[in-house]
């Protein structure tokens, strides 16, 4: 399995945030693997779901993936000033098959949106959420104005941006 796992928690088809990530990830060396989780369909969480029809087998190899890296690098949507409820709802599964599923697990945690402040409150949230799980929030990093500041074939072009964001990666990195 890959060191290091990467994956936007965002199920949208054209998401800034897994543009992100996989930018990101192609400035590692690292054994990493980017997974897109517009794949992993899950039903909205209720306890009646989980008794009628138990753990998807999705889930179950999601969370193996969660648990064979040593690290993650996650970019968090924001809808309404937090995390979108379909991220929030994967938390919810994840958290029923294992409460520790983070477990010494080091994080990266970035957010992006086409606002100013860049899902900085999904960004927050995440923050204070995933060390509940057992997961370590290494470094944080927030792209404001992506349709701005970044441009796919070149990645992010505000210099000052570019260098906040690897500051973040290095610091990841050297927890590694």
């Amino acid at each position: 399995m890959s060191s290091i796992l990467a994956f936007a928690g965002s199920n949208s088809s054209v998401s800034i945030n897994y543009k992100l990530v996989h930018f990101t990830a192609r400035l590692l060396n690292d054994d990493v693997r980017l997974i897109n989780l517009a794949n992993y369909p899950f039903p909205i969480y209720s306890y009646d779901e989980e008794l009628k029809n138990g753990f998807k087998n999705s889930l179950i190899e999601f969370r193996n993936d969660i648990k064979s890296a040593k690290a993650i690098i996650l970019s968090v949507n924001e809808h309404n000033s937090n995390p979108s409820a379909y991220f929030k709802n994967v938390i919810d599964w994840l958290s029923r098959v294992d409460k520790n599923f983070l477990s010494d697990t080091k994080i990266l945690l970035m957010s992006t949106s086409n606002g100013k402040r860049g899902a900085m409150s999904a960004l927050e949230v995440t923050e204070k959420l995933l060390p509940r799980f057992g997961g370590e929030i290494i470094a944080t990093f927030s792209l404001p104005s992506f349709s701005e500041n970044f441009v796919e074939e070149k990645g992010i072009i505000n210099s000052e941006l570019a260098e906040k964001h690897l500051a973040a990666l290095n610091a990841f990195k050297a927890k590694l």
